[in-house]
């Protein structure tokens, strides 16, 4: 509450009932507005440090002026707009100390849990079969907000209709959440993996499959691990015939292959590309599920640099998910309390038994394999391919929706990257990707105020990414506190 006071200079929020100040903004519902810190037809961010997401550097001083939902206009800081005139119709928030960045847009995000039954430490196996995946409904789209997440793509549904029923009621104003692009059920073939997919039979199946999802309002396509070939290329070529795009965390289908069928996108990085795997078979997923060809792959070599020519000559984007795969390395990520507090007490022992065990036994070439796939990304950004952002949330407590958005663009500057290229990577490539680049993804006059406050300088200190206190999406300020609040406890129930 004292940071609430000192942040404001002038907070004239309005009260319940608020007004709806452009034709097509939604009424929040109440439940939504109890989230609301700053909402006014004019807001004016005083004195920020920007960063705009286009990997430009910082500027320092500058009032961001929102009206009626977008960015108005973009000056120099002087005390005469500090001072003005205050009223109903003019929020002003003086932030000297903090900077405004773009929301970010969350490229590889989930709203699923992997619950382990009757999961017990100590116990060979810990967990009883089959692994299920319960849906994040409630908590997920308030942790996405709350970390900065104005828009993202779930990657892969496990509760599809769940998936589009939210969406529509976030878009409405009626539940609090980023914007969503929804990917469909996940395209997989026969699988062993998760009892909860549905496993594609033939690429005619493959096809209706992308037929219905796009007629009932899927956005996106995601094919998996044990899809084959000529169902890959049976769902590419539906989906684009609907103008959707398709990515894939693949393992039976290698890069090189999924890249000549079209494929739109590659999850995961580099870390799941099969092609150098030992014994690898048409339409199989081998049993290094790639790690064995990351390995191998020299980033400075000819092997290297022949794939990423052929992913960018075929405008084949990666998504980098660095933070799932950081946990490879005992003792990472770096504990939180604030993660820890979010997840339900029996997710909280689960992840803590599963981080203790890496320690004891610690993936073989770790190191190795963590390096080469953070400079497979650089070597990919520098011959000119679009690298996407997200942290993969799913079963392991140390990557949550929202908290691993912020870790991945750390990741992303650990990996080599600049700040503000990092934060350009995890904002305004997403909007690039989606088509959505005219209206989000950068601080620029025009576009939708998806804007990010923090406390701090990221553009120096990348952990300040950390610090978020307002999230503002399409102009409303929503407090990162309280939607944290909302959920404590509860990930990895509901």
């Amino acid at each position: 509450m004292a940071s609430f006071t000192r942040l404001m200079v002038v907070a004239v929020l309005l009260l319940a009932g608020l007004r709806v100040y452009s034709d097509d903004a939604p009424k929040l519902s109440p439940e939504v507005e109890s989230f609301v810190r700053v909402r006014s037809p004019t807001v004016i961010l005083a004195h920020v440090r920007l960063i705009d997401g286009t990997g430009t550097p910082a500027v320092e001083d500058r009032n961001v002026v929102i009206e009626n939902g977008k960015i108005a206009r973009i000056e120099a800081a002087n005390n005469v707009v500090a001072n003005g005139p205050q009223g109903s119709e003019q929020t002003v928030l003086d932030l000297h100390g903090y900077t405004v960045m773009p929301g970010i847009v969350g490229m590889h995000n989930h709203l699923y849990y992997i619950a382990r039954p009757n999961f017990e430490p100590g116990r060979n196996p810990p967990s009883d079969s089959p692994l299920l995946v319960p849906q994040m409904t409630f908590s997920s789209p308030r942790l996405y907000l709350a970390g900065g997440v104005t828009t993202m793509r779930t990657t892969g549904s496990v509760e599809p209709y769940a998936d589009l029923n939210l969406r529509d009621q976030i878009d409405a104003g009626l539940l609090p959440g980023p914007h969503i692009d929804v990917t469909a059920p996940y395209l997989e073939g026969k699988s062993p993996l998760f009892i909860q997919m549905h496993q594609l039979q033939s690429p005619a199946e493959a096809k209706q499959f992308v037929d219905y999802w796009a007629s009932v309002g899927a956005t996106s396509f995601k094919a998996y691990m044990h899809i084959t070939r000529a169902e890959l290329k049976a769902a590419i070529e539906a989906a684009h015939k609907h103008g959707l795009k398709v990515t894939g965390h693949l393992c039976s289908v290698t890069y090189p292959e999924a890249a000549e069928m079209g494929i739109d996108d590659l999850e995961h990085g580099f870390w799941v590309n099969t092609q150098l795997d030992t014994g690898k078979e048409p339409d199989v997923c081998s049993e290094s599920a790639g790690d064995e060809t990351l390995k191998k792959m020299d980033p400075d070599g000819p092997e290297a640099a022949t794939l990423i020519r052929l992913l960018v000559s075929h405008h084949v984007a990666v998504t980098s998910t660095l933070p799932v795969f950081e946990t490879v390395l005992p003792g990472r990520p770096p504990l939180q309390a604030r993660m820890l507090d979010a997840l339900t007490p029996e997710a909280r022992e689960a992840y803590l038994y599963a981080r203790n065990r890496r320690v004891e036994k610690p993936v073989q070439d770790a190191a190795l394999l963590l390096a080469n796939a953070m400079a497979m990304e650089r070597r990919f950004v520098a011959a000119g391919g679009l690298l996407l952002a997200g942290p993969d949330p799913t079963g392991n407590g140390g990557i949550l929706p929202g908290f691993g958005d912020q870790r991945e663009i750390e990741l992303l500057v650990e990996a080599g990257f600049t700040p503000v290229e990092a934060i350009r990577i995890a904002t305004l490539n997403g909007a690039i990707y989606e088509g959505k680049q005219a209206s989000i993804g950068s601080i620029e006059v025009g576009k939708h105020a998806d804007l990010v406050v923090v406390k701090g300088d990221p553009s120096q200190r990348i952990a300040d990414v950390e610090n978020t206190e307002i999230v503002f999406k399409d102009g409303v300020g929503y407090d990162s506190a309280k939607l944290l609040h909302s959920v404590a406890g509860r990930y990895g129930q509901y």
